[in-house]
């Protein structure tokens, strides 16, 4: 790996910020780059956005694309891996219908960790790979109250069998397959994003201590849960509905710079724009805007996702103090959930884990097997300085390469 040169003078005006940009380590599977948008190992994601998601998960994985046969072999191993241990869906059963669904989420990632006792990094990893969709999909059939989980089946591909195991009720066999092309795309724009991202560290951080990959997805999961993080999808949907409420459903792109300006004189939050890396839109806006077009062109929401792309970064740059104006992933992704079957917006989070969960647990392979020459990074403990204040005194100052 090539040498970053990171020279940087560390204040007291960077302390109770969140450690934002302060670098600490590096990333081997993607990158997020302000001015150009996000990489899978050198590979613009929307470049990729359409491969078989098994091919980017090996990517993430091993840093190059499989060749045909490991490919086959990698599959095989899917398959072979796929099957969770019956007290999983039993702690499921008994869970308390209420509460948001990531919290079953980490409930499964707990016994799944309690019946895979084993400390070998790199297996964990593939073991929770293969086994969390049919986690997922256990959770919101039991959750739900559509029976028992479904089966995966061996002829099926990771997100055909998803979908399958959900066995949404009343869902045509058409809308069926729109939603597996939707899931396929949605797997992949989610699957990874940098080193720094909250949950990605979190679950890092944990397994610094060198708790098990599930123990560290847990925590990762969790950190996934909070509103200012994971959540954002499903509240941008919120916001999508709400603004066709507002102004109709025969609305026009008058109507919606009008709502826009409306919103920011009334200093209400216009969610699904900006991002904290990136200055250019997000391409994973794209990526599933133009998948919309495909899937569900005249569904209402999908309208007004598409008016506010076009009409929302005019306006919003009018502010200077709007540092990014465009769309992000979460403007586009809850409608099109909706559009294409899953109709519940409380799962919108769970389906973001399931293809963070990817790009986490090989971070965490890297960080804790290949890291310092194999040696793994040390146990996570940044420094806090005593004040009686809350406030610094001083500076502290930190220069150096790395």
């Amino acid at each position: 790996m090539a040498t970053t040169d990171v020279r940087m003078e560390l204040t007291k005006e960077h302390l109770e910020t969140g450690l934002r940009g302060v670098p600490v380590g590096f990333c081997t599977t993607s990158a997020v780059e302000a001015d150009k948008g996000l990489f899978y190992v050198g590979q613009p994601v929307e470049s990729i956005a359409d491969r078989d998601p098994e091919d980017v998960v090996y990517l993430l994985l091993y840093k190059r694309w499989p060749s045909a046969e490991e490919r086959a072999d990698f599959d095989q191993l899917i398959k072979d891996r796929q099957h969770i241990d019956p007290s999983v869906v039993f702690s499921l059963k008994v869970l308390p219908r209420r509460g948001h669904p990531m919290k079953w989420m980490v409930n499964a990632l707990t016994v799944m960790g309690m019946v895979n006792p084993t400390k070998d990094y790199r297996r964990q990893a593939l073991d929770l790979i293969a086994q969390i969709p049919v986690a997922v999909a256990a959770i919101i059939r039991i959750r739900e109250g559509w029976g028992d989980p479904i089966p995966p089946r061996e002829d099926l591909g990771y997100m055909e069998n998803f979908v399958h195991m959900l066995g949404i009720p009343g869902l045509s066999a058409a809308n069926a397959q729109k939603l597996i092309r939707l899931m396929r795309v949605f797997h992949i724009v989610h699957l990874d994003h940098g080193g720094g991202n909250l949950s990605t560290f979190v679950g890092k951080a944990v397994a610094s201590g060198k708790a098990d990959m599930y123990e560290s997805m847990a925590g990762a999961m969790s950190a996934l849960a909070g509103p200012l993080h994971g959540k954002a999808n499903q509240e941008c949907l919120d916001f999508i509905q709400e603004c066709v409420a507002r102004v109709g459903p025969n609305f026009d792109a008058a109507a919606v710079a009008q709502l826009i300006r409306q919103k920011l004189a009334n200093k209400e939050v216009v969610y699904g724009f900006g991002h904290a890396v990136l200055r250019v839109e997000d391409p994973r806006a794209r990526v599933l805007r133009t998948l919309g077009e495909e899937l569900c062109p005249h569904d209402t929401n999908f309208r007004m996702v598409k008016l506010l792309a076009e009409v929302g970064p005019a306006i919003l740059k009018e502010n200077a103090k709007i540092a990014d104006p465009h769309p992000n992933v979460d403007s586009a992704s809850g409608s099109l959930l909706m559009a294409c079957g899953l109709s519940n917006p409380d799962y919108y989070t769970v389906l973001f884990g399931l293809s963070r969960v990817v790009g986490i647990a090989a971070q965490i392979v890297y960080e804790r097997c290949e890291a310092r020459g194999g040696k793994g990074t040390p146990i996570i403990r940044p420094k806090y300085f005593y004040s009686d204040t809350g406030t610094a005194k001083g500076e502290a100052t930190i220069l150096g390469s790395g």
